[in-house]
C-alpha cells in the first residue's frame, strides 16, 4: 500500500496548496516568519526608520529567503525520513503518499537555490547566514553526517540555527540595510540567550512522541536513550531556565525595554507552560503532541513580547 501511495503525484487526492502547507511544517514556518518580523521591529526602533518602500523591500525579501531556508530544512528531513515518518508521523505528505518523492525533491531543490540567489543580491551577511543554515540543515538530516542520530549534535544544530543564525544573522542584515554597522542590539542578544535553551527544549520535546520509529531506525534521541519522562523533564527545565532568565535578567540586559512588560510577559508565559505541563502524559502521543504545539505558540509569542517591550520602553 505504501509503495502504491507514494507514487501519487502532488495534489491528486488533496489540494496542492494544502499538501505543500503540510510539507512545510506550518509551525516552523510561522516561527521563522515571526522571528524575522520581530527582529526587523527591533532594528527599526534602534536604528531609525527607512523610507517605507525600502523598508518593505528589505523585510519582504528577507522573509522570502528565511521561509525558503525553512522549507528546505524541513523538506529534506522528510525526504530522508520517509520510513521513520510512516511510523511516527504518518500524516506527513510523503509518508502518507500525498506527495511523490520526485515532487518533494523538486520542492526542496527550489527551496535551497532560491535563498542563495536572493542572498547574493542582498550582501555578504545574508549570504553567510543562508549558507550556514542550509549547511547545518543538510548535515542534520542527510548522510554521511546525519546529525539527528546523536542527541547533543541534533539539539545543537537546531539551537545554532534558531538562536544564532536567525537572531544574529537577520539582525545584522537589517542593521546593514539601516546603515547601523555591526553592533547587535541588546534586545537581540537577550533573544539569542533566551532562544538557546528554548530551541534545545524544542529539540528534546519533539522526539518524545516519536520514540517507536526512532528506536526502530536507531535514531538515538534523548527520549530513546533516557526515556520519555526524563526527556520531558529535561525540556521543561530548559524552558524554565529560559523564562526565568529573561524575566530576571532581561530588564538588566535590555535597559531600553519596558521592564514590567518584559518581566511580566515571561513570568505569565512560564506560569501558562507549567499549567499545561501538569496534565501531560508522556504515554499519550496525541496529548503530548498537543502540548508540544503549545510550546511552539509560546515561541511565537516571544517575538511579539520582546519587540513590544522595546517599543514601549
Amino acid at each position: 500500500m505504501h509503495v502504491e501511495a507514494a507514487t501519487r503525484p502532488l495534489g491528486r487526492t488533496r489540494g496542492a496548496a494544502g499538501v505543500l502547507w503540510r510539507f512545510s511544517r506550518p509551525h516552523t514556518i510561522v516561527g521563522s516568519a515571526l522571528s524575522v518580523v520581530g527582529i526587523f521591529a527591533i532594528a527599526a526602533d534602534r536604528l531609525g526608520p527607512l523610507p517605507p518602500g525600502e523598508a518593505a523591500f528589505h523585510l519582504a525579501w528577507t522573509l522570502v529567503a528565511a521561509l525558503a531556508v525553512n522549507l528546505y530544512i524541513v523538506g529534506l528531513n522528510q525526504l530522508e525520513d520517509v520510513e521513520i515518518d510512516r511510523i511516527n508521523k504518518p500524516g506527513l505528505p510523503l509518508a502518507a503518499g500525498d506527495l511523490s518523492p520526485a515532487a518533494g525533491r523538486a520542492i526542496v531543490a527550489g527551496a535551497g537555490v532560491l535563498p542563495v540567489l536572493l542572498a547574493l543580491t542582498q550582501g555578504p551577511i545574508e549570504t553567510v547566514a543562508v549558507l550556514t543554515a542550509l549547511a547545518i540543515g543538510t548535515a542534520y538530516s542527510s548522510p554521511p553526517l546525519r546529525l539527528k542520530r546523536f542527541p547533543m549534535a541534533a539539539s545543537a544544530s537546531i539551537s545554532v540555527v534558531r538562536a544564532l543564525v536567525v537572531n544574529l544573522g537577520v539582525y545584522l542584515h537589517f542593521a546593514a540595510a539601516f546603515g547601523g554597522g555591526t553592533e547587535v542590539a541588546p534586545a537581540v542578544w537577550a533573544l539569542t540567550l533566551f532562544v538557546l535553551p528554548f530551541s534545545f527544549a524544542i529539540a528534546v520535546l519533539k522526539d518524545v512522541p516519536d520514540a517507536e520509529g526512532d528506536r526502530r531506525y536507531r535514531i538515538l534521541t534523548f527520549t530513546v536513550r533516557l526515556g520519555a519522562r526524563r526527556a520531558f523533564r529535561m525540556g521543561l527545565a530548559a524552558l524554565t531556565v529560559a523564562y526565568l532568565g529573561m524575566a530576571v535578567l532581561g530588564p538588566l540586559l535590555v535597559p531600553a525595554a519596558h521592564p514590567a512588560v518584559l518581566a511580566g510577559t515571561h513570568l505569565a508565559a512560564l506560569g501558562l507552560l507549567w499549567w499545561w505541563a501538569r496534565a501531560v502524559d508522556v504515554r499519550d502521543r496525541a496529548g503530548f503532541t498537543r502540548f508540544y504545539m503549545r510550546v511552539w505558540v509560546l515561541f511565537f509569542c516571544e517575538y511579539v513580547a520582546v519587540p513590544a517591550a522595546v517599543l514601549l520602553g
